[in-house]
């Protein structure tokens, strides 16, 4: 399994960013790939285009999360304003097959204001991602180094 968090340049300098958290506990299984407008990523684009990886989004409604059996996943890692600019702004990620963490729990991030409504942060899809694959105990893991993180003491 791997996970690639397809990273706006301007959340390698923020220290509230949980994307780096995710990298830094969760192995080879998360990897970074910095989004360039004008020069995307190859294996990415050679992923979507032989429809090997699933780009993950959430939806609003009830309806439980479906993974389909995908071994790579991307999800967008960036404030909501990047993330939709690199959605919008990467004609390649219209044509990748995508599906929906869809949740009925709220964010538990509290390090950043303007928040989007039932909006998870980037470790949060990375551990739920975990959850729907049966890494349990990774997701676990991360969850721990999240609440410390998040300032959360259990």
């Amino acid at each position: 399994m791997k996970i690639f968090l397809l990273t706006h340049q301007r959340e390698l300098e923020r220290t509230t960013n949980t994307g780096s958290l995710a990298i830094e506990h969760a192995g080879s299984v998360v990897e970074r790939i910095v989004w360039q407008r004008d020069h995307p990523n190859a294996d990415l684009i050679n992923f979507i285009n032989n429809n090997e990886i699933l780009l993950l989004h959430q939806q609003e409604n009830n309806e439980p999360a479906k993974i389909p059996d995908y071994d790579s996943f991307i999800i967008l890692d960036g404030t909501w304003q990047e993330s939709r600019k690199i959605y919008n702004k990467s004609d390649y990620l219209e044509k990748a097959t995508s599906a929906a963490l869809n949740l009925n729990t709220q964010s538990e991030y509290k390090l950043r204001r303007n928040q989007v409504s039932n909006g998870l942060c980037t470790i949060e899809c990375v551990i739920e991602l975990l959850r729907l694959k049966g890494k349990d105990e990774l997701a676990s893991k991360l969850y721990v180094e999240f609440s410390l993180f998040n300032g959360k003491r259990e």
